[in-house]
């Protein structure tokens, strides 16, 4: 007979619906029963594509014997992570505390005030490997809080206090100058990369996508050779690793070595948008055609395969199908050879296809044995080579797509979501790339329309029509930035209302005076032991970043001053942890780079007869020309504003907007497109007319192309 979570909507929480735990979802119900039985609390955490996970269901919670101790002695809940940040982010803190390391799934016992005293993440069912059984665990947590009461309540009123002080602390500010925390924090990732495989440290190996940010702006800004090689190298083994999906686009999660060859094979949603926007800005960078391949193909596969119909975008898809890890990826010699006969000799050579595999006698197609060959060829060899592989990686693809596929977890994470949102928007504005700008604005309109509740506040997730937990910290945040990037991209002055409406409620809610930084959670959050602030990036930005970065941008756009000094004061709060452990903060890091030179505002304003305003969603042709080009360029220090008068709209973008300064007025001069260039509250002289603009923009870009190749 299920148990409990047959009612839920989390695939994760579904998957246990079946086992033979008297599993609760966390709630109330859970709570109460607890005390009513005065039994402790077993907590395990996890997520749909989590393999790990799924291991430790099939040896453990399927498993009567384990069961029958668990209903015995215990109140067991059941967490999807994904619907439930701030636990996660609570108890894996206090695992960390407790055992000093974490992961998924994560299994923590708490007393019935949900109060954590022991806790690991996967436990075998049976001793092995070093690592002690879970019916071992479970036995003697059980003979504790029968026999020593007294001592597992004292413990976990240590690891509450220790948990509070954790959380609410930061170390101290740090009064060097700004260049030298920056120049601090590139000695120490230079100290951890690896400049054979690329990547920071030993395996297992995880994309940074905002610490290569950080590197390419630091090169940009400061013509770190170091800081390039760095961020390229590392770009450069992911792409050609198999880590990276050769023959359906995207990465999965991270590496099992130090080669970036072997994945932990589930796709996340979160990676895929945020290496694409880190390859966007490579690309911009240098102009490297692989780098735009690599943004279109991972693009590509989000639409093809974690598209919700009406516009989101899933949240995962899993590592295992047919009962086998990476079951749908892998190819034998055999498998390659009948459906690309003659040909298959080829891909093989160059895709390390062999006869007696990479992968438990399968093969992870792979680009690193031949990588220097690519490089070698000319321009037009490398061309024409990469023609003739795209045709065979689309049949490979089509024969895969007849496989058993990886469950997808069909939930909508707001956060994610805007990640995916912007970077589409951004891509569709490079790249004039119309689909990718239709899916830009359908995420954000699918969030807007689904995970808001009729008093206007935000929800974490949505699912099968069902709307989850309050936002977060990182939701919201995340949201105001692809909202304020949909307004630049987009000219839609209604979601740059939004986004105002989203900073004044961080500001008034998340904020944290004491500190300048963000709590992760308002104060009414339920079923928290304590407020903890959010700095970390964990494997996305964290909330105090992305939420410095929406009140940066938009104090520059809006000429805001508090803003700019909440976005500063945030980030200067974090020097500590930039010097100490640049990879922890790579957001907040990125954002700092950024701020050694003053910002520039490109403001157009555009009388609606002459150049028409947004119709029907669609940016008119000049206009559209003049942000693809302005966005082709490497500025992230740069912000858009697009405005039309004749219909309605004040003179500037951010006139009547709360919590706003509005700009000085800036006419259309002699009723023709203008464009004003400032840098802070200083703007040089009006250009007038549309011939004019197309030349000044298109200067620029040839200007910026010239100094990058030069150097």
């Amino acid at each position: 007979m299920p148990n409990r979570l047959i009612h839920e909507k989390s695939p994760y929480l579904r998957q246990h619906a079946n086992n033979p735990v008297d599993w609760y979802p966390w709630g109330e119900e859970a709570f109460r029963r607890a005390k009513e039985l005065d039994r402790p609390i077993f907590l395990s955490i996890g997520y749909s594509a989590c393999h790990w996970c799924h291991v430790m269901e099939k040896e453990s919670f399927a498993d009567p014997e384990v069961a029958a101790v668990l209903n015995q002695h215990f109140v067991s809940i059941k967490v999807d992570r994904e619907e439930h940040p701030a636990v996660d982010a609570q108890y894996m803190e206090a695992v960390q505390i407790i055992t000093g390391q974490g992961g998924w799934p994560l299994s923590v016992f708490l007393t019935p005030d949900l109060q954590p005293f022991y806790g690991g993440t996967y436990w075998p069912r049976e001793a092995r490997f070093g690592m002690p059984g879970f019916l071992d665990v479970l036995r003697a947590i059980a003979d504790a809080w029968e026999k020593r009461r007294h001592e597992v309540v004292a413990e976990a009123d240590k690891v509450t206090v220790l948990l509070s002080d954790i959380s609410n602390t930061l170390p101290g500010r740090h009064l060097l100058s700004e260049e030298s925390v920056l120049q601090k924090a590139e000695q120490v990732l230079a100290e951890e990369f690896d400049p054979r495989w690329g990547g920071f440290g030993v395996a297992p190996k995880f994309p940074h996508p905002s610490v290569i940010r950080y590197l390419l702006t630091r090169f940009a800004f400061q013509d770190s050779q170091m800081a390039l090689t760095m961020g390229l190298r590392t770009l450069d083994a992911m792409a050609d690793g198999g880590m990276y999906d050769h023959v359906g686009g995207g990465f999965h999660r991270y590496s099992t070595d130090a080669m970036w060859m072997v994945p932990h094979f589930e796709k996340m949603l979160y990676d895929n948008a945020l290496l694409a926007r880190a390859y966007l800005d490579a690309w911009r960078l240098t102009r490297r055609e692989r780098y735009g391949q690599i943004v279109n193909e991972t693009l590509d596969y989000l639409l093809r395969d974690m598209h919700h119909p009406d516009g989101g975008f899933y949240a995962s898809q899993d590592a295992d199908s047919e009962g086998h890890e990476g079951q749908f990826y892998l190819w034998t010699y055999e498998e390659i050879l009948n459906v690309l006969g003659p040909a298959a000799e080829r891909f093989a050579e160059f895709y390390d296809i062999t006869r007696e595999g990479s992968f438990e006698g399968k093969n992870i197609p792979n680009r690193i044995r031949s990588a220097n060959r690519w490089t070698a060829l000319s321009v037009g060899e490398r061309a024409q080579l990469e023609q003739e592989m795209a045709e065979l990686r689309q049949r490979l693809r089509e024969t895969r797509q007849m496989r058993t596929p990886p469950d997808h977890d069909d939930k909508i994470v707001l956060a994610w979501n805007a990640f995916a949102a912007e970077v589409f928007l951004l891509a569709g504005r490079v790249f004039d790339e119309e689909r990718y700008l239709t899916a830009g604005t359908m995420a954000l309109e699918f969030l807007l329309s689904h995970l808001r509740d009729e008093r206007g506040m935000f929800c974490h997730s949505w699912c099968q029509g069902v709307r989850g937990t309050p936002a977060v910290l990182e939701d919201e945040a995340a949201l105001a930035v692809a909202l304020i990037t949909g307004y630049e991209t987009m000219a839609r002055r209604d979601w740059l209302e939004i986004a105002v409406t989203l900073v004044e409620d961080m500001r008034a809610r998340f904020h944290d005076a004491a500190t300048g930084v963000f709590f992760m959670t308002p104060a009414d959050h339920p079923h928290l032991l304590c407020r903890r602030l959010d700095y970390f990036d964990n494997p996305t930005p964290s909330g105090t970043a992305l939420a410095a970065e929406a009140m940066l941008r938009l104090g520059h756009l809006g000429g805001e001053p508090s803003y700019l000094a909440i976005a500063e004061g945030a980030l200067r709060s974090l020097a500590g942890w930039m010097q100490k452990s640049p990879i922890a903060v790579g957001h907040a890091l990125f954002l700092r780079q950024t701020m050694v030179r003053p910002w520039t505002s490109w403001m157009f304003v555009l009388p609606s007869g002459e150049v028409g305003a947004v119709h029907e969603g669609k940016v008119p042709p000049p206009v559209s020309r003049w942000l693809s080009s302005l966005m082709s360029g490497y500025n992230p220090s740069m912000i858009v504003s697009i405005n039309w008068l004749g219909d309605g709209s004040p003179s500037s973008a951010t006139d009547g907007l709360p919590g706003t300064k509005s700009l000085p007025d800036r006419p259309a001069v002699n009723g023709e497109p203008t464009l004003y260039i400032c840098q802070g509250a200083s703007c040089g002289a009006p250009i007038v007319g549309e011939q004019l603009i197309e030349k000044v923009v298109q200067d620029h870009v040839s200007d910026a192309l010239t100094a990058r190749n030069s150097d």
